[in-house]
């Protein structure tokens, strides 16, 4: 790494930091690091260095931004569907940013999978664009300098450890293969045993549009983040609105003798199963998950009911970013 940085340079950081940035599995913190160690032999300046990488992360990071300012909310379940932990990926994101607002950008590049969901998710609650860069290109600074002084500070151990890897290399080599694999087989077991919890009967939606053109009772409960309803205030017919996340607070709204359909706008409908097994839990008999969710609905070209906001939720949520 050393020698290669000492070669290519500055070029080199500036492509690996940008296609790390829109979202490739090529982690840059070993460049940084070996950079910082250039950086304290004298063979890289600081300055230049600075200058190239975060260069490059605002680059990639107002792709994303722009990408989540025209395409919406959709970007962001394509983007969790390539993660490990896809079916949490979304709804952890929106709560990070609900609660922490334009703050969220200063943490994002330090937890995993947020780095690179965080810029869509800023253009799609239409953060303005000279507070999105001051914000990020913050988080951005933080992020570059932390490896950089490491690599700098720790120099000398680099090098020990670049000369165990020259002698050993193929061992070490062999020990991150086993690391890597082991970490993702760990990480799906622990998705299907989150999946088997949820896997309820679900209700299709030509089900639900038929109960509603009979005109029975039950109640469609729409268990989106408030993110979700501010970008796109439509629901299904009738639907009470209650997050998953207030769901215990708030399930009183409920009533306890009619069935229940939960949706939601995510991979698997696995918030909208999660919420049936907390109602289930909290005494409701017959609730079931719309398969599909409101996607799978509006496919099926069944109608949606706007919800007037009444611009409290939308001026919440603005006033946050």
């Amino acid at each position: 790494m050393l020698n290669f940085l000492n070669t290519y340079g500055y070029l080199l950081l500036f492509a690996w930091v940008f296609v790390e940035q829109l979202g490739l599995p090529i982690p840059a913190i070993p460049a940084l690091l070996a950079a910082g160690a250039l950086i304290g032999d004298g063979q890289l300046k600081l300055g230049y260095v600075l200058l190239w990488t975060m260069v490059a992360a605002l680059i990639a990071d107002m792709i994303w931004f722009e990408i989540g300012r025209r395409k919406g909310l959709p970007i962001l379940s394509f983007l969790c569907r390539i993660s490990l932990e896809r079916d949490s990926c979304v709804r952890q994101t929106k709560s990070l940013f609900a609660r922490h607002g334009a703050n969220s950008l200063l943490i994002a590049k330090f937890i995993p999978g947020l780095s690179t969901v965080a810029p869509p998710l800023a253009g799609i609650v239409e953060m303005r664009t000279v507070k999105f860069l001051i914000y990020d290109g913050l988080g951005n600074f933080l992020w570059i300098s932390l490896p950089l002084l490491a690599g700098f500070f720790f120099r000398h151990q680099l090098s020990v450890f670049e000369t165990l890897y020259h002698q050993g290399g193929h061992y070490l080599l062999g020990v991150t293969v086993v690391a890597i694999g082991g970490f993702i087989s760990w990480k799906y077991w622990k998705r299907r045993q989150y999946l088997k919890l949820l896997s309820l009967e679900r209700i299709s939606a030509d089900d639900v549009k038929r109960k509603l053109d009979e005109g029975l009772e039950f109640v469609i409960l729409d268990i989106r983040h408030g993110l979700d309803l501010a970008g796109d205030p439509q629901t299904l017919p009738g639907a009470l609105h209650i997050p998953l996340d207030e769901l215990r607070l708030r399930h009183e709204e409920i009533p306890l003798d009619q069935e229940i359909v939960t949706y939601c706008d995510c991979p698997q409908e696995a918030s909208a199963a999660m919420a049936a097994t907390r109602l289930i839990g909290l005494g409701r008999k017959i609730v079931k998950p719309l398969a599909g969710g409101l996607s799978g609905w509006r496919n099926q070209g069944f109608p949606t009911q706007a919800v007037d906001l009444r611009g409290d939720l939308r001026l919440a949520i603005r006033r946050k970013f």
